[in-house]
């Protein structure tokens, strides 16, 4: 997992780039990537397979701020990300939730 931010000079905006590898993925067919940043919408995010295996999704966020997310993959299992920027404790189902600071 990896995430990439670039910070655009001419407005308060970070693209932010989300990706898992193909090792990451495994046999997965469909990852959507879940946040405070599209109301935690579970298909509203789709992220897009790369053709040697792996997903990749790029967002525009505002800058100074923190985002909640989490991988959604198949539908199914809820993910983390490895690389977050740290993690806080969710409300729901006990468990903890990435964080992206831009």
């Amino acid at each position: 997992m990896s995430i990439k931010k670039h910070f655009l000079k001419t407005r308060p905006v970070c693209k932010v780039t989300f990706r898992l590898s193909a090792q990451e993925a495994l046999d997965v067919k469909s990852i959507f990537l879940v946040g405070e940043f599209n109301d935690w919408n579970k298909t509203k995010t789709p992220m897009k397979p790369l053709k040697k295996g792996g997903f990749v999704m790029t967002i525009d966020l505002k800058t100074d701020r923190e985002y909640q997310f989490r991988y959604f993959f198949d539908r199914i299992i809820w993910k983390n990300d490895s690389d977050a920027d740290r993690y806080i404790h969710s409300s729901y189902g006990g468990c903890d939730n990435s964080v992206v600071s831009v």
